[in-house]
C-alpha cells in the first residue's frame, strides 16, 4: 500500500486519540488483566511513534542529526514499516497470553495473589513480549523494508504493509466459540438422556451449561454485533488494513470480550458462578451478569439425602 505521509500522520494521530480515550474509559480496572496492561503499553508506543514521525516529517528539510545519523523522510517510512511489522507479529502472542489469563481467572486454577503482585507480573510479561517480538522482527523474520529510489526530499509517500491478521484472529476465535457452544449443547443433551439414578443431578447440570452458553452469547452479540458486521465487510471487500493501524485498543477491547465469551462457553462454570466460586475478567463493554436458579440443585441434594440408607445418616 502506497500512502502519503500526511495521511499516515493523520491516521496515527486519530489512533492515539482513540487509544487514550479508551484507556481513560477503562481507568478503574485497566490494570487488572494482561490485556489492560498491554493496552496501556500500546498507547504509549503509538504516542512515541506518532511524535517521532511528526518531528521527522516537520524537520525533514533541516539537518537533523541523532547519534551521528542524519534523519530524513526515509526514516519516517522506515519507522512506520518496522512498527507495523512488530504489530503484525504481536497479534497471535497477545491472543494466546490473554486467553490463558482469562482461563485462569475464570477457573481460578492459580493461587490467589494480591492485585499489586498480578500487576507486576502483567507488566513483566508485557515488556518481555515486546522485547521478544522486536528480536523476532529484526533477527528471525524475513522482513525487508521497501524504500523508493529517489532523493529523500522528494519522498511524499511511504510503502506500507497491510495486515490480515485481525480477520484471521477473529475468524479463528469465532470458530472456536461456535465449537465450544455446540459442544456445550451436545453435552447438555447427553446429560438429559442419562440413567434415571442420576437424572435430577444431570438435568441440573444440563440447565446450568445451557444457561451459561445462552447468556454469554447473548451478552456478547448484543454488545459487539455492529463490530462483527464491520469485520464481515472487511472480509468481503478487498480493503487492506495498514499494519500500523491494525493493533489498536478498540480491537483489544473486542478481543477481550470475545475471549471471555469463548472461555465461559468452553468451561461453562454455571454452579461456580452461581455460588461465587468463579470470576469473570474485567470488561468495560459487556456487562457479565448471570442469573441462575439453584432450586434444581437444592432438590438434588435433598433427594440424595432422602435416598441414603438409614445407617449412613446416623
Amino acid at each position: 500500500m502506497n500512502i502519503s505521509i500526511p495521511s499516515i500522520l493523520l491516521g496515527l494521530g486519530g489512533k492515539c486519540l482513540l487509544n487514550w480515550a479508551l484507556v481513560f474509559l477503562q481507568r478503574n480496572h485497566i490494570c487488572k488483566s494482561f490485556l489492560g496492561v498491554f493496552s496501556v503499553s500500546l498507547a504509549v508506543v503509538d504516542s512515541i511513534l506518532t511524535l517521532s514521525v511528526t518531528t521527522l516529517h516537520v524537520h525533514a528539510e533541516e539537518h537533523t542529526v541523532l547519534l551521528g545519523l542524519k534523519l530524513t523522510r526515509y526514516h519516517v517510512c522506515l519507522l512506520v514499516q518496522i512498527l507495523g511489522q512488530v504489530y503484525i507479529s504481536l497479534q497471535w502472542p497477545v491472543v494466546v497470553v490473554a486467553g490463558l489469563d482469562h482461563f485462569f481467572a475464570v477457573t481460578r486454577r492459580l493461587q490467589p495473589t494480591t492485585v499489586r503482585a498480578r500487576r507486576i507480573v502483567y507488566i513483566i510479561v508485557t515488556g518481555f513480549l515486546w522485547y521478544l517480538t522486536a528480536l523476532y522482527v529484526f533477527l528471525l523474520s524475513d522482513f525487508i523494508p521497501v524504500m523508493e529510489d529517489v532523493p529523500h526530499h522528494q519522498i511524499h509517500q511511504c510503502w506500507v504493509f497491510h495486515t490480515t491478521h485481525i480477520l484471521q484472529v477473529a475468524m479463528f476465535l469465532l470458530l472456536i466459540l461456535g465449537c465450544a457452544a455446540l459442544h456445550a449443547w451436545r453435552r447438555t443433551l447427553m446429560l438429559q438422556n442419562s440413567p434415571l439414578s442420576d437424572q435430577i443431578t444431570d438435568k441440573s447440570r444440563a440447565h446450568s451449561r445451557r444457561s451459561v452458553v445462552h447468556q454469554a452469547l447473548h451478552t456478547f452479540l448484543n454488545t459487539w454485533a455492529l463490530f462483527l458486521g464491520f469485520l464481515s465487510a472487511l472480509l468481503l471487500l478487498p480493503v487492506g488494513i495498514p499494519a500500523y493501524l491494525g493493533l489498536n485498543i478498540a480491537w483489544l477491547c473486542f478481543l477481550n470480550s470475545l475471549l471471555i465469551t469463548v472461555v465461559l462457553c468452553a468451561v461453562c462454570p454455571g454452579s461456580q458462578l452461581a455460588q461465587g466460586l468463579a470470576a469473570v475478567p474485567a470488561d468495560s463493554f459487556c456487562e457479565w451478569r448471570f442469573k441462575f436458579s439453584l432450586a434444581a440443585e437444592d432438590r438434588t441434594d435433598c433427594s440424595k439425602q432422602v435416598n441414603q440408607p438409614k445407617q449412613d445418616l446416623c
